[in-house]
């Protein structure tokens, strides 16, 4: 089982109502949400730890994980409003956010509410704006801490730098994060804003000798690069017509985290061996859900029997 944590709130993504005017329809969502939806469809058990408001966007919220497999175990319901993100989609496809979430139920996460795993959860992934904020980021950050070395750690900052008051004190945070994980999934554009305009090369090689074993770094329509110990492996970006790229990263890790789990590789010991083969194997299979996920509009990653029909058409 997977454990996931952060932020879940309510996108709203812009439509065409029914007389041609601009509106926008609330869909679930956040970074570590999508990511546990789209592990759910690859047919990955797991689970959403969090505080989630009881007002009806949390009740949408809720309704979504159960609908797609996601366990409600690690749920706690609080009064607090949920978090909102309005989208906004440039003719690309590329997303931009505005979020109200100040004192949301989802921020409110505190060192009292983190639970006691049992030996069955193989990894916890986390990242995004929930490390933002206080009590929520210094919360989870002490629960990797406290898993690190006990079960595999899957990080993606996802920064969202509108909504960083304090940069310094966040990129030490964002650190801090990465030498408790054992996989790092980050955006290029993210490498950057954390460490200068650096190489990216350079960058993914310095993180893996922080900590983690695995280092997967994402460029969009580029494609992805995959780091460890043994080598570098990269993979071009699937063709597709792009609806918009909402959740497109948090599906990519968790093709990363699907491919792991059915390949018996999901252990802090496995992931440190993986070939170079292994690597290109899996990047190709997380940029395909990706891709899957950037076809239609808001986070609607694929399902695992959708990308083996797609398979199948393609080895035909």
């Amino acid at each position: 089982m997977i454990v996931h944590t952060g932020e879940a709130l309510i996108d709203f993504i812009p439509t065409i109502d029914s007389s041609d005017r601009n509106a926008y329809t609330p869909v679930p969502g956040g970074s570590p949400y999508n990511t546990a939806v789209a592990t759910a469809r690859l047919e990955v058990p797991n689970a959403f730890f969090g505080r989630i408001s009881t007002d009806f966007f949390g009740d949408q919220l809720v309704t979504h994980l159960q609908q797609n497999g996601v366990g409600q175990d690690y749920i706690l319901r609080d009064a607090r409003l949920s978090t909102l993100a309005f989208v906004k989609r440039s003719k690309t496809g590329e997303a931009r956010y505005a979020f109200f979430a100040e004192n949301a139920a989802d921020r409110a996460v505190t060192k009292g509410d983190l639970p006691v795993l049992p030996e069955d959860v193989l990894a916890i992934q986390f990242g995004s704006i929930a490390m933002i904020a206080d009590p929520v980021g210094a919360s989870i950050l002490a629960w990797v801490q406290r898993e690190h070395g006990r079960r595999v750690i899957s990080f993606d900052p996802n920064i969202r730098d509108t909504l960083i008051v304090d940069e310094a004190a966040y990129r030490e945070r964002v650190l801090a994060a990465i030498s408790a994980s054992t996989v790092v999934k980050i955006s290029d554009e993210d490498l950057a804003w954390i460490f200068g305009g650096s190489d990216a090369d350079s960058t993914a090689r310095k993180i893996l000798s922080d900590g983690p074993d695995l280092v997967v770094v994402t460029s969009g329509a580029e494609g992805a690069a995959g780091y460890n110990q043994t080598g570098k492996v990269s993979v071009p970006a699937r063709k597709v017509t792009v609806a918009d790229t909402v959740g497109a990263g948090d599906s990519f890790h968790g093709g990363i985290l699907a491919w792991l789990y059915h390949n018996n590789r999901l252990s802090i010991t496995e992931i440190g061996k993986l070939a170079e083969e292994d690597l290109e194997t899996m990047l190709q299979f997380a940029t395909a859900v990706s891709a899957g996920t950037c076809s239609r509009p808001g986070n609607d990653p694929p399902r695992l029997r959708e990308l083996q029909e797609l398979q199948q058409l393609q080895e035909y």
